[in-house]
């Protein structure tokens, strides 16, 4: 699908935005203790999983757009987002994902935007779970893919959220398979190991981005 919203031109270019990097992975993967350590070693981080939850906040528009299209089941009593119920009508049913992305994902896209274009900063980190799977290649510079062994994904969420292992395996079911989010990626970071052999490699791609976005 083609998009309307684009960002601006890249380093260099008369308005002087930083180098996007796309922070990306499967669910379990640890983008968020990577995006972690580079907010510790002073980048901006945005990430679009805290806007869209930002957005489905009681009385925002993209609520009551959910609402109207998945019926007044989707919110509790309390008005707020039932994201149990949503998450396993979704992730059990395409069709109904794409709904729910159709919603929610050129709002969050609008914002990063708007956001990326305000940092005062060499570069950025984008943490979009479905940068590719909803081909979104245009909103960032490079791609980082943050890997780990299936196993590995599911126990950590299990430990994380408590799910059931049969809606983790249909979450990363529904997600673009390991081999295709390599072949993506710029760069890559594997947290297979400790959080020290992680940080050891954030650093590394920390030092390596500074000198991209100063060229």
């Amino acid at each position: 699908m083609a998009h309307t919203d684009t960002l601006p031109s890249p380093p260099g270019g008369d308005n002087h935005r930083p180098l996007v990097i796309g922070l990306t992975g499967g669910i379990g993967s640890g983008k968020s203790t990577v995006a972690g350590i580079f907010q510790q070693l002073g980048i901006p981080v945005i990430d679009a999983d805290v806007i869209a939850r930002a957005m489905v906040a009681p009385g925002q528009p993209a609520l009551e757009e959910i609402i109207e299209v998945f019926g007044p089941d989707s919110v509790d009593a309390s008005g707020v987002l039932d994201r149990n119920r949503l998450r396993k009508l979704v992730f059990s049913n395409p069709a109904q994902r794409h709904r729910l992305e159709a919603i929610l994902h050129p709002k969050v896209r609008r914002e990063i935007i708007t956001l990326t274009t305000d940092i005062q900063a060499p570069y950025c980190i984008v943490v979009i779970p479905l940068l590719l799977e909803t081909k979104q290649r245009d909103l960032v510079d490079r791609i980082l893919v943050v890997d780990t062994e299936v196993d590995k994904q599911i126990a950590r969420v299990v430990s994380r959220n408590g799910l059931p292992r049969d809606e983790i395996t249909a979450i990363i079911e529904a997600q673009i398979n390991r081999e295709s989010r390599l072949a993506a990626a710029d760069e890559v970071i594997n947290n297979d190991g400790s959080l020290d052999e992680l940080a050891i490699q954030v650093r590394a791609q920390h030092e390596k981005y500074l000198k991209i976005a100063i060229k």
